[in-house]
């Protein structure tokens, strides 16, 4: 299982539209081949400042993901929403207590 990990800051003016495409795309995000969780977080400290996290089979079905139009439709319309740039990277799942 590869788990990935994008946070992303936004402009204040920005985070409703955020959160609306966000919302009208999760399910399909979560239901692309290999996704198996999805789940949306808000910074604690920074209210402007949301992570996603994401469970994928492999590393492939994650790439597939980013190739898709689907992928390209939902960055390209997210992406201009950034106060900075997102810090985005994958984790293998090492030991499970």
């Amino acid at each position: 299982m590869l788990i990935r990990i994008v946070r992303m800051h936004f402009k204040e003016e920005n985070l409703d539209q955020f959160l609306e495409i966000f919302g009208k795309h999760k399910n399909a995000i979560r239901n692309v081949r290999g996704c198996t969780h999805l789940e949306l977080l808000k910074d604690a400290s920074h209210p402007l400042v949301f992570t996603t996290l994401s469970h994928w089979n492999t590393a492939e079905d994650l790439e597939a993901y980013r190739n898709s139009e689907l992928f390209k439709n939902v960055w390209g319309q997210v992406k201009v929403l950034f106060s900075a740039s997102p810090y985005a990277f994958s984790l293998e799942k090492f030991i499970e207590l």
